[in-house]
C-alpha cells in the first residue's frame, strides 16, 4: 500500500511520516491553512530521503506558475487539483517533471481516463471536508482498472484499511485525518495512520 501524507510543515512532521514508512510527502504551495512557502518547502526537503517522494501540492494555479514554484522549491513531483487539462499534463512532463492529478468523485466521467498522468488522486466530492464518502463506489469505475491511483477524502487511522479495500485502491493519501487542528500535524496520528495503512497491504 502506497501512502502519502499530505500538508506537512514542520521538520518534525516530516521525520515522522518518514519514520512511520510513508511513501510519499506532500508540501502545499497553494492558497490553504497548511500553506509553505517554497524555501519553506526546500529547507524541509532535507529530511526526505530518496527513497520518499515530496510532492508540491497546488489548486487553481495556471500549469506553467505551479512548474515555476515547484522548481523554486526544488520538488519534482507535481499534484495538481482543479480544473485540469490533457495538454496540463503534457507540460508538467515536458517540464521534466512528474505529475499527480486529482480528480473529485463529482468529476465529468472522461476525467477518471488516463492521461498520461503518473499517479491519479480521486478524492471527495468536497475535498479538504475531512469527512468520509462512499468509497466503494469507485471501485467498478472501468477506467481505474489496473491502475496506480490514489484514494483521499475522509481518511484516518480508524478507517483506512476498510475504505482502501472498498475501493480496491493502490495508494491512499491524507492531511485532515493526521491533525490535531486545522493545520497542525498529530505526530502520533501520523504514525498510526501510516501503520494501519500498511498493516492491510501485509494482510
Amino acid at each position: 500500500m502506497f501512502v502519502k501524507v499530505c500538508g506537512l510543515s514542520t521538520p518534525e512532521s516530516v521525520r515522522e511520516a518518514v519514520d512511520a514508512g510513508a511513501d510519499a510527502v506532500g508540501f502545499v504551495l497553494t492558497a490553504s491553512p497548511r500553506v509553505v512557502t517554497p524555501s519553506q518547502a526546500a529547507s524541509l526537503l532535507a529530511g526526505v530521503p530518496d527513497t520518499v517522494s515530496p510532492i508540491a501540492v497546488f489548486r487553481d494555479e495556471p500549469v506553467a506558475d505551479a512548474i515555476a514554484i515547484a522548481r523554486a522549491a526544488g520538488l519534482e513531483w507535481i499534484q495538481l487539483h482543479g480544473a485540469r487539462s490533457r495538454a496540463d499534463v503534457a507540460t508538467v512532463h515536458d517540464a521534466g517533471m512528474k505529475l499527480v492529478r486529482a480528480v473529485t468523485m463529482g468529476a465529468a466521467q472522461d476525467e477518471f481516463n488516463n492521461w498520461g498522468e503518473d499517479l491519479l488522486l480521486i478524492d471527495a466530492a468536497v475535498p479538504g471536508s475531512g469527512k468520509s464518502w462512499d468509497y466503494a463506489s469507485v471501485a467498478s469505475l472501468p477506467a481505474l482498472q489496473g491502475r496506480n491511483w490514489l484514494l483521499a477524502g475522509g481518511l484516518e487511522a480508524a478507517n483506512v484499511c476498510q475504505a482502501s479495500a472498498a475501493a480496491h485502491a493502490w495508494g491512499v493519501d491524507v492531511s485532515s485525518g493526521v491533525e490535531a487542528s486545522l493545520g497542525v500535524k498529530d505526530l502520533a496520528k501520523i504514525r498510526a495512520f501510516v501503520h494501519a495503512a500498511k498493516a492491510r497491504a501485509a494482510v
